[in-house]
């Protein structure tokens, strides 16, 4: 009779090993059946494999199991569990070797795979050739490097052309969007989300992903205002600077998709990219609809696209314009998303070569204006008798006033 044992593995042991805190312990579960489990009262969870909650901790045990590839894609699993499967063998059909350890009772271990190796040469490094039937694994190895960066880790170069040969033989094709964006929103919360990136491009992924981002790659900009000249280049760096501004993954989101319409400047006007804002707010809309993002980053992300050259040149600007800025993005109704934008803003003047550290006073001068403007009162106004089209005149009349009144020691001049 095999003996049941339970093992602590993948992602605890590896946090553990390095000395980060754990945040999900996942447990495997070795010589037991289904009705094992269910008769100690775990709680069966999942339609593919056994997987069961404990009744006191919730945390999830699963049966050792194998699997084996029966269609392209990722659901194309068939998936075998029993009391006689090894720990080792459920550990073989992971995706990285400091995913593929575990420790038992006592403490011990068990790392048949390397992986102890890998942290130490801080390498990502698949298990087995088995990691090219799962094209999710792509996805997370990019997220992984994004979130180990800051530790030196690199993606190791057998596994990269492992990537590369799953991406020709279309298995990336087979993606669905709701789970692209599922890894591409966990690694923007990530210390160095542009890893993320940068790894799917290297593999090639990022072309069928993310087309709009990779053709940025390799366009021109004016090297004045942009020393960095590449506009991927740029879009990378604005990402690292959204990181140092905002915690949140909208912010960072509307950062990385501010500037995708550059990516089809027409070649006899380049460097400049004159009117690249509305193609890159089209763009952004795309995309959104096609990995079917959540409609609170997509609004950001259309509004950043539109009207960050305008924030740009706040100081350049007539209190008309201004207020024709606030009203088109919804300022007053949702402020706290005008503050977003305006960290993108901020991210996106920073992310060029040697502009990193500069001050970005045209926030501060959208602040001032949408504080200023929402001081008149709307009440007052339909009190005093004003009807129909005249109560909006009187109102925009006023927040300009009020705009030009409060910024009137900066030189507002121009459009």
């Amino acid at each position: 009779m095999t003996q049941t044992k339970t093992y602590l593995v993948g992602g605890a042991i590896r946090d553990l090993l390095m000395g980060v805190p754990v945040k999900d312990r996942d447990w495997v579960v070795t010589g037991a059946t289904p009705a094992d489990l269910l008769a100690q009262g775990f709680k069966p969870v999942g339609n593919d494999f056994p997987v069961f909650l404990h009744p006191q901790t919730g945390e999830e045990y699963a049966l050792a199991r194998t699997e084996r590839k029966t269609a392209k894609g990722y659901h194309g699993f068939q998936f075998h569990t029993a009391p006689d499967v090894t720990l080792e063998e459920d550990l073989a059909r992971r995706d990285l070797t400091i995913n593929a350890m575990a420790q038992d009772d006592n403490g011990n271990i068990i790392d048949p795979y390397g992986g102890q190796a890998d942290l130490q040469m801080h390498l990502l490094r698949h298990v087995s050739p088995a990691f090219s039937e799962d094209p999710v694994r792509i996805l997370r190895v990019a997220r992984f490097a994004a979130r180990f960066a800051p530790m030196g880790f690199q993606v190791a170069g057998e596994t990269q052309q492992l990537m590369r040969s799953m991406v020709a033989a279309g298995e990336v094709d087979a993606l669905t969007p709701e789970r692209v964006w599922q890894e591409t929103v966990r690694a923007l919360s990530e210390p160095n989300p542009e890893q993320f990136f940068l790894v799917l491009r290297e593999c090639g992924a990022l072309q069928v992903l993310f087309p709009e981002i990779n053709r940025l790659f390799g366009v021109p900009q004016p090297a004045q205002h942009h020393p960095e000249i590449d506009c991927g280049a740029h879009t990378l760096l604005v990402l690292q600077q959204a990181v140092k501004l905002s915690a949140d993954p909208e912010v960072r989101f509307a950062a990385l998709t501010h500037d995708l319409g550059k990516g089809l400047t027409p070649a006899d006007i380049l460097p400049s990219h004159h009117g690249h804002e509305l193609v890159s707010r089209r763009l952004t809309t795309e995309l959104c609809e096609r990995l079917r993002v959540p409609n609170r980053f997509r609004e950001l992300a259309e509004h950043v696209a539109a009207y960050h050259g305008h924030i740009h040149k706040a100081g350049q600007l007539r209190p008309q314009t201004i207020l024709k800025v606030l009203e088109a993005t919804d300022a007053f109704r949702k402020p706290a998303r005008f503050a977003q934008l305006l960290l993108a803003c901020e991210a996106d003047a920073r992310g060029r070569a040697g502009f990193e550290d500069r001050p970005y006073p045209q926030a501060g001068i959208f602040r001032q204006a949408l504080a200023a403007s929402q001081e008149v009162d709307v009440r007052e106004i339909t009190l005093q008798g004003f009807q129909g089209a005249q109560i909006k005149d009187e109102i925009h009349r006023r927040r300009v006033d009020m705009i030009k009144d409060t910024l009137g020691n900066l030189d507002i001049g121009g459009e």
